[in-house]
């Protein structure tokens, strides 16, 4: 029976003096990690948390961040991340529906505590406290700081979260729900130890290796992170939010920090492209780089393998509800063109990645259907939400196997592997036709002109149906205009399948994973309609 904190519990026994997780000039070995997880387990056991309780962490991703995650696993209990930087009125969401027993806050969680407070006079905080100096709160309860937790016993607790079976589970994440409530996907210890038993045998990752740290708690991605290092005996680097901010300083901290694996999602790797922020043979200890969670445009990658002949790169794919990736594709070679399409392809090890018809059938090779997915990485479901929970988790009739429904569209093409297409709420009718977004994106990220672009589709009471928008961020040093973007887009895809609207922008709207926010983009076109009207 294999649990997540085993893999620190082997490392720190073996090589207690290693280092485990490094943030500027602060290094904690895994001995440290050891010790301080053993003792705030037992500060929250003492504060009356048991096994299967959730226990929300509202702090800044830091040593001390991944010692609580570790803390919370060792205690029994299932660690609930809350996006520190959104609103408050999401994370209100997110605890109402989490009902944790208690939160483990720094400062940035005391403002977002207050902010809380301020909209629920109800919300009644419990507090275990992980910086020096003691919050104001208003109304919660400051049940031990970080000088308590020190008086603890540094051995483990004495369950060492053992009631926990690998089948229960180790964290819940909250990700957009279409009716603007957050769902919260609950994922277990067996779903992580799956995926990471077999990344880190495929990566050859190994204790030489130090690894970016670079995506928040809250999204799936830093739980490969976390634990993919500590399984290998690896050290996390992680990245402070300063180098995010800049392409030169991003690509300087890869540099000095030695990194030899670096996983992010696309958007910063396009980011870094097109800022032109690599150098010819940049990065000489970097061994891997890794993405997922959208779409790498293919002249991105055209860009990195052409400066980085000396790395492997890897796309993954998979959404939260099926536990950081299921399947993936090593890229042999650079492509020979922009617009030649980047597989998904094959399944992770005790996975299967479908293609089905609407049937939950298998759709033949070369036919369009949805991604479906099926083996280790199932998450149990969405928190306390059976309805939503049945929408999407069924059981596909041929052979009886429960299925995710991803909502994404593929196809297997005559090579065997899986190709993403788009999604399934992005294929719309306008003018008559069946359009799918995503391929008006693929040409518009062929456009060297720009820095990045997106698609998305409004309601139009015109004989069109649907008005397809793009919002556009030139390229450094491009003077770009609209009717400019279109003549050339014109070169690539039908005339239909071009975008009627546009829109400059300095950057694309994210949300708090860099993902683009096709919601608020969305919006953004919305609004100027009803400007105008």
């Amino acid at each position: 029976m294999k649990l997540l904190q085993d893999y620190l519990r082997n490392q720190a026994e073996r090589r207690p003096e290693a280092a485990a997780v490094v943030q500027g000039s602060e290094t904690w070995s895994y001995g440290d990690l050891e010790i301080f997880s053993n003792r705030l387990a037992r500060s929250l056991q003492e504060s009356g948390a048991r096994s299967g309780d959730r226990v929300a962490l509202l702090i800044d991703k830091s040593p001390r961040a991944v010692g609580a995650v570790l803390a919370v696993l060792k205690a029994g209990c299932i660690y609930v991340p809350v996006d520190l930087h959104g609103p408050a009125e999401r994370a209100l969401k997110v605890l109402v529906r989490s009902e944790p027993r208690l939160l483990l806050a720094d400062f940035s969680g005391a403002r977002l505590i207050r902010d809380i407070e301020s909209l629920d006079s109800r919300f009644d905080a419990r507090v275990g406290w992980l910086d020096r100096e003691a919050p104001r709160l208003e109304r919660g309860h400051l049940l031990f700081d970080i000088e308590t937790i020190s008086h603890h016993p540094h051995s483990p607790p004495d369950s060492c979260g053992r009631a926990a079976a690998p089948e229960g589970g180790a964290y819940i994440l909250f990700t957009s729900g279409s009716t603007g409530d957050p769902k919260g996907v609950l994922i277990t210890h067996e779903n992580v130890t799956a995926f990471v038993e077999w990344a880190v045998a495929y990566f050859g990752m190994t204790s030489d290796d130090r690894v970016s740290g670079h995506t928040p708690l809250h999204f799936d991605l830093s739980v490969f992170d976390i634990f993919g290092t500590i399984a290998a005996g690896a050290s996390l680097q992680i990245v402070p939010p300063a180098a995010i901010l800049t392409p030169p300083a991003l690509a300087d901290f890869i540099r000095t920090s030695s990194l030899t694996q670096w996983f992010s999602v696309p958007s910063v790797l396009n980011y870094l492209a097109k800022f032109d922020a690599v150098r010819r043979n940049d990065f000489p200890q970097l061994r891997r780089l890794l993405w997922c969670g959208e779409v790498l445009p293919t002249p991105t990658l055209q860009y990195w393998m052409d400066r980085l002949p000396h790395v492997q790169f890897t796309n993954l794919y998979g959404p939260t509800e099926t536990t950081i990736a299921s399947s993936y594709y090593t890229v042999s070679r650079k492509p020979a063109s922009s617009d030649q399409s980047i597989p998904i392809g094959k399944a992770c090890a005790g996975e299967s990645l479908l293609v089905l018809k609407d049937t939950l059938l298998p759709a033949a090779a070369g036919e369009t259907g949805e991604i479906c997915i099926a083996g280790a990485g199932l998450s149990p479901g969405y928190w306390r939400d059976p309805e939503k929970t049945q929408s999407v988790f069924v059981t596909k009739p041929d052979d009886g196997r429960r299925i995710y429904r991803t909502g994404d569209l593929g196809k297997i093409g005559p090579d065997g592997l899986v190709y993403f297409v788009g999604r399934k709420d992005s294929q719309i009718k306008s003018r008559g036709y069946r359009i799918e977004l995503g391929e008006v994106e693929a040409a518009l990220h062929t456009l060297p002109s720009l820095a990045e672009a997106a698609v998305v589709a409004t309601p139009s009471s015109e004989f069109d149906g649907m008005t397809i928008c793009c919002g556009f961020v030139p390229a450094p040093s491009q003077a770009v205009t609209p009717s400019m973007v279109r003549t050339q887009l014109r070169r690539k895809i039908p005339g239909y399948m071009v975008p009627s609207r546009w829109l400059a922008l300095n950057a694309l709207p994210k949300n708090a994973n860099g993902k683009i926010d096709r919601r608020k983009l969305q919006e953004m076109f919305e609004a100027r309609v009803g400007a105008a009207k």
